[in-house]
């Protein structure tokens, strides 16, 4: 996506002859180079490291009975230790591709190993704690390999833990997770600064997000959704404000921290709607929404489209929502089309006019 959009600059630019072709060919290969980017060879290197993992622990299993346990333990450990061995060699020989394949293998040949160990040796546990020891390893092995591959694996296996049904048979304290959680994410935010896997800091922060949503679904009232929204308002003017002591650091961050405090601010507030029943409470929440919606426009609206569009979105279907409520019960069926067509033109009206101002202010910045 970003490369599209760098290659479509690059050609403007270069028909406008700010730069020279052979300059805009070095930069697009510069980007190419970069281990965060999109390459279809990566891609499927790794997915056929999936298919092999699969391949290999479903013809174990398939042949369990028949091989001696002595044999099933060397196997299973000569596996994951082949696996990362080569994985090392071939890291070392700048082959980070095919390392990154090799790798993942023996992540995964780990979680399999875990559970046919303790299938055969009949150890007592239960799912969460395998996931959390398969977990524990993944990031042991991103950081001793400065692997991203394996940093999202670690970051996907967050997930797994989260939603392993462990209680039914653990009957431990289910409050685990309220610290849980939180910690497995910043463990995957640590890896993703140690290897520099940049996209795998979404899954932590999606991980945080669900975890604000197991904290409402623990405690389903309105307090607990004000504190949520309140949460993501402050969180969100600590990335966006340029006077906050945390603007330099979340804007190293990239554009992600910004828009998930402001999608958990968003959420928060759309809790609240089913949480509110008097249409004056609902009046004053729908006013505090679109403010809300301006506030992450005026804010964020240059420099991080992904807000600037949730903000759009938002604005949009909070003003459709309130004539539905006030308008639409008054006028009728029809009345509320029309009224809907209207306020749908003024926000495009609004939209145009904001991008207008901000492509102005873009221009008297650089000049």
């Amino acid at each position: 996506m970003y490369r599209g959009r760098l290659e479509r600059d690059l050609k403007l630019w270069t028909s406008q002859g700010l730069i020279d072709a052979r300059t805009a060919g070095r930069l697009l290969e510069e980007y190419d180079a970069r281990e965060s980017s999109f390459s279809l060879g990566r891609v499927l290197i790794v997915i056929a490291a999936l298919l092999v993992s699969a391949a290999v622990l479903l013809l174990v299993a398939a042949n369990w009975d028949v091989i001696p346990r002595l044999a099933r333990l060397l196997g299973i450990v000569g596996l994951i230790w082949g696996a990362y061995l080569a994985g090392g060699v071939l890291m070392m020989r700048g082959a980070g591709r095919l390392a990154a394949a090799f790798l993942v293998l023996g992540t995964l040949a780990f979680g399999g190993a875990i559970a046919l160990v303790g299938q055969m040796y009949h150890l007592s546990g239960d799912a969460f704690q395998a996931m959390l020891v398969w977990f524990a390893g993944a990031v042991a092995a991103a950081a001793l390999f400065r692997s991203g591959a394996v940093a999202a694996i670690a970051g996907f296996l967050a997930f797994a833990v989260a939603g392993t049904d462990w209680t039914q048979s653990y009957n431990a304290d289910e409050t685990v997770l309220l610290w849980l959680m939180p910690l497995m994410a910043a463990i995957v935010v640590l890896l993703v600064r140690y290897t520099g896997a940049d996209r795998v800091r979404h899954l932590a922060y999606l991980l945080l997000v669900a975890w604000l949503a197991f904290i409402y679904g623990e405690h389903e009232t309105p307090a607990t959704a004000i504190a949520i929204a309140a949460f993501g308002a402050v969180a969100y003017l600590a990335a966006a404000v340029p006077q906050s002591p945390l603007h330099a650091l979340a804007r190293g961050a990239g554009a992600a921290p910004a828009f998930y405090s402001y999608l958990v601010l968003l959420l928060g507030l759309l809790v609240l709607h089913a949480e509110f029943d008097g249409a004056a409470d609902r009046l004053l929440l729908g006013i505090v929404t679109l403010g809300a919606a301006i506030a992450g426009i005026a804010l964020s609206g240059k420099q991080n489209g992904a807000v600037r569009y949730l903000g759009y979105a938002a604005f949009a279907a909070e003003t459709l929502y309130l004539a539905s409520e006030t308008i639409g019960s008054i006028i009728g069926t029809s009345g509320f089309f029309l009224v809907s067509g209207l306020v749908v033109a003024l926000i495009a009206w609004a939209v145009i006019a904001l991008e207008r101002r901000f492509s102005r202010a873009g221009r008297k910045a650089e000049a």
